[in-house]
C-alpha cells in the first residue's frame, strides 16, 4: 500500500508545501522542536528499557549523604 509513498520527488513536494505554509523563518523553529521532541521520547524509552532490565537496582535503598 505504501511502497512508493516516500520517493525522493514526493519529500521535495512536502518540504515545498511547508515552506509555503510556514515561511522560511519559522521552518528551522519547526524542525528543532521537533528534533528535541524525538530526542527526548527516545531518552524516555531508554530510561523505560534500562529499568525493566534491571529491577533489582530500582529497589536499593539510596546511599546516606555525608
Amino acid at each position: 500500500m505504501f511502497e512508493g509513498l516516500f520517493q525522493p520527488m514526493h519529500l521535495l513536494l512536502i518540504l515545498l508545501i511547508a515552506l509555503l505554509i510556514f515561511g522560511p523563518k519559522k521552518l528551522p523553529e519547526i524542525g528543532k522542536g521537533l528534533g528535541d521532541a524525538i530526542r527526548a521520547f527516545r531518552d524516555g524509552i531508554g530510561s523505560d528499557k534500562s529499568k525493566s532490565e534491571n529491577p533489582s537496582e530500582e529497589s536499593k535503598p539510596a546511599p546516606p549523604k555525608a
